[in-house]
């Protein structure tokens, strides 16, 4: 409800009319549009390419729409509504491929399955919607001081989405900076950061309250000189880790993919035999230093395989003298009921036991299953439960003078988990390395934005990302965030490429190994502190 023009006078004007039901429509409208713009920015479909230009047209959009609420005095209640509507037809068009997984490999009637989507999308809107009522109505009038509090309320909800409840930040604004302008802030404050820059210079640029005087105009212009020019300029590298000083070496892999269907993967005589042949013979043929296959590329746990099948394996790489390693995705369990995703690393003159690294960030109703949905999971035909959880920071995979970090496939979404890899530059990783199989999505626009999220953990930390996946995308990714070598998508094949290790540590890694993402916490908590203390709704200082 609209607040009376008493307790907003400076917002509210008494001749203004009441809006018509029409053009409240059409501005929900343009909020849903707004939305929908930014789905499409993490990946555009077809080519799956990111658009950072779009991301910033969507961001605009959503400002002037909420100033054009706070122009009309609006309450709570109906801002939240309409951020809620911005970001909920977001979230969907952002990961409504879960669709396939539920309906298409699980069995869940269609309806229901859009009512899932649906449901997630709009109760992880939520935080936006708190962001956007606080904006329209306790957010400053000032050009600069509203942009700020903007950005820092935009910045606030994304990290309670990739923080809360395991989170689940897919689809995180900053995903679609990649490429760009913005991209060259990835080494200082990683894709939480990049969000908040966009968020700034929107907010910047678009807010309709006219500027009042020189300083500020003078001001904003430095603010988008520093948010757009000065990363680009200036290397987040010391001199000994830049171009040439700072290779660790090259090494030669090879990636596998498998292409197994999904609807096949687990059936005893179809997709696990299949699995089982092809996977062995590329190990048993391949020629590069490092052979890497899928998650879960053998199906089976270890005591459910033929018999000798790993003993094989394990015979082939550790031979004394060989120049060949091999990295294999499969469960593992110490016991009944207790399963580990995980990969088994196989090398010459290793331990008695392979190297082994245990995913540490499960997937919500993938691999464990959240208090109270347990009926849920039942409704669908996958074989989904609770897995056992690894380390945080396990110890890499050491080969030819590489320090391989795995990660897992969902993993590679939490900056700041692989972070933790980076507490000391003598063991950090010097290549990052992908396993996912991510078929339970078909040939969807998972599989692009999934690759710009390892792009950005390779902005991000300044290391190679190399990705060895059942459908796509097996690709090679140097340490400036760049897609070297790539096999089609949906294809059987073997990769084999150069990856070149990197060393030193990027400002981003230096900050997030020991703290995490609280930097960024507190800096969007103070921010809006500040501008509920300091700048009053109404009163147009900054």
């Amino acid at each position: 409800m609209p607040a009376p023009a008493a307790a907003a006078p400076a917002r509210v004007s008494p001749t203004s009319p009441p809006s018509s039901t029409a053009s409240g429509l059409l501005r929900l409208l343009g909020f849903g549009l707004a939305g929908v713009a930014q789905a499409l920015s993490i990946a555009w479909p077809g080519d799956g390419r990111p658009l950072w230009w779009l991301q910033l047209l969507s961001l605009a959009g959503l400002v002037w729409l909420l100033d054009g609420l706070r122009a009309q005095g609006a309450g709570w209640r109906r801002a939240g509504l309409h951020g809620w509507v911005f970001a909920t037809a977001w979230l969907t068009g952002s990961f409504w491929w879960l669709f396939i997984s539920m309906h298409t490999y699980g069995g869940l009637p269609a309806p229901l399955a859009v009512i899932a989507v649906l449901a997630l999308a709009a109760a992880l809107g939520l935080y936006y919607a708190v962001a956007c009522a606080w904006f329209v109505v306790r957010g400053p009038a000032g050009r600069v001081a509203g942009a700020f509090v903007f950005a820092a309320l935009w910045t606030l909800a994304e990290l309670v989405r990739g923080s809360w409840f395991t989170g689940f930040p897919w689809g995180a604004g900053g995903y679609a900076h990649v490429d760009g302008p913005l991209a060259a802030l990835a080494p200082w404050v990683g894709v939480y950061g990049i969000g908040a820059a966009a968020a700034l210079a929107v907010a910047l640029v678009a807010r309709r309250l006219p500027l009042r005087g020189v300083v500020p105009t003078g001001l904003a212009a430095v603010l988008l000189a520093a948010v757009f020019v000065l990363p680009n300029v200036v290397s987040p590298l010391p001199a000994d880790a830049r171009g040439a000083q700072g290779t660790a070496g090259t090494l030669q892999v090879a990636l596998l993919q498998g292409n197994i269907p999904q609807d096949e993967k687990f059936i005893p005589g179809g997709g696990i035999e299949t699995a089982l042949r092809w996977y062995a013979e590329q190990l048993r043929d391949a020629k590069a230093q490092l052979v890497v296959t899928p998650e879960t590329a053998l199906p089976l746990l270890p005591r459910q395989l033929p018999a000798g099948y790993l003993d094989a394996i394990q015979e082939r790489y550790g031979q004394p003298g060989s120049q060949q390693a091999a990295i294999v995705g499969l469960p593992l369990g110490d016991g009944p009921g207790t399963y580990r995703n995980a990969v088994l690393g196989f090398m010459p003159g290793g331990a008695a036991q392979p190297y082994a690294y245990s995913k540490h960030h499960l997937v919500p109703f993938g691999e464990f299953i959240p208090p109270g949905f347990r009926w849920f999971i039942r409704m669908m035909s996958i074989p989904l439960g609770d897995f056992e959880r690894g380390g945080l920071a396990q110890a890499p995979f050491v080969w030819q003078g590489q320090r391989i970090a795995p990660n897992i496939c969902y993993e590679d979404l939490f900056g700041d988990e692989i972070g933790a890899n980076f507490r000391d530059e003598a063991t950090a990783p010097t290549v990052l390395l992908n396993v996912s199989n991510i078929a339970w999505f078909g040939d969807s626009v998972a599989i692009d934005q999934h690759l710009a999220i390892s792009r950005m953990r390779a902005l991000e930390f300044a290391r190679p990302m190399v990705r060895s996946t059942n459908t796509g995308a097996t690709v090679v990714i140097d340490a400036a965030g760049r897609v070297t070598h790539q096999l089609p998508r949906l294809t059987r094949g073997v990769l084999e490429a150069p990856v070149e290790g990197r060393r030193g540590l990027t400002p981003f890694a230096r900050w997030v190994a020991p703290f995490g993402l609280w930097p960024l916490w507190i800096a969007a908590l103070a921010i809006v502190a500040l501008g509920a203390v300091f700048f009053r709704p109404g009163r147009t200082r900054g």
